[in-house]
């Protein structure tokens, strides 16, 4: 494969990786990741644990290491592996849980990027058994949102097979007690995803505080995603967190 897609001339545009210009690429890609987890970081949906990776042609992908300190993410701290996890270029190994990706990767061939966190509001929902609802027109985009009914850690094969099984075709999944996936065509997709999950959990748990929130019924949710589902609106929401950015 000698395409990936590159964010920062939008969302999920193709760019050809092959010639003078892949050192640069990578280059790229590397930033977009680091930009991907600092943004996550600052919006409280991952903290000090976390990651988030982008596929490299068919076996391989970059991925944040283990060690490093999400707030101050550097290209430094950005590794590319393979999918058993060796390293094949970076500065130390990747997180515990890059099966959870490599699961993804090998299951999903659409899929190009992914992250995985621990937020909050979407985690309570599932430490009381209350199901993900659609409330808010954008967290529509990942409703239904099936759940791994395991707090377990994904790192072996064995879990991110179970994950990846869980995930199936969506877009979307949370573990149990533990976090969420997301992933998609591109880094923005993954990312802009997180961010519709999270900001929807947070708006079903404060409205059950004062009352039943309304759900969105099934004419609606086709309506959302018909209007909401496009690479023009993703790249608006990853430059609002851009420019956010300290």
């Amino acid at each position: 494969m000698g395409f990936v897609a590159r964010a920062s001339a939008g969302a999920g545009q193709l760019v050809d990786i092959h010639g003078d210009n892949m050192a640069e690429t990578e280059q790229q890609l590397k930033q977009q990741l680091v930009q991907c987890i600092r943004m996550l970081e600052q919006a409280d949906i991952i903290d000090y644990n976390g990651h988030a990776s982008i596929r490299v042609g068919d076996d391989r992908m970059y991925i944040n290491i283990g060690t490093c300190q999400r707030s101050l993410l550097t290209v430094a701290d950005i590794c590319t592996i393979d999918m058993e996890g060796n390293v094949i270029e970076g500065n130390g190994k990747p997180p515990l849980e890059f099966h959870l990706h490599a699961g993804i990767y090998r299951a999903r061939p659409d899929v190009k990027a992914v992250v995985h966190a621990h937020p909050k509001w979407s985690t309570f929902l599932t430490m009381v058994g209350k199901s993900y609802a659609p409330v808010y027109a954008q967290g529509t985009l990942v409703y239904p949102l099936p759940m791994l009914d395991s707090p377990n850690s994904i790192n072996n094969k064995g879990m991110a097979d179970r994950l990846a099984a869980t995930l199936a075709d969506r877009p979307a999944a949370i573990m149990k007690s533990h976090g969420a996936v997301l992933v998609g065509k591109s880094i923005v997709e993954a990312f802009v995803l997180a961010n519709y999950l999270e900001e929807n959990a947070y708006r079903q748990y404060m409205a059950l505080q004062i009352g039943k929130p309304y759900c969105f019924n099934d004419h609606e949710i086709a309506m959302c995603r018909e209007k909401l589902w496009n690479d023009v609106l993703f790249k608006r929401t990853w430059d609002h967190f851009s420019a956010k950015l300290k």
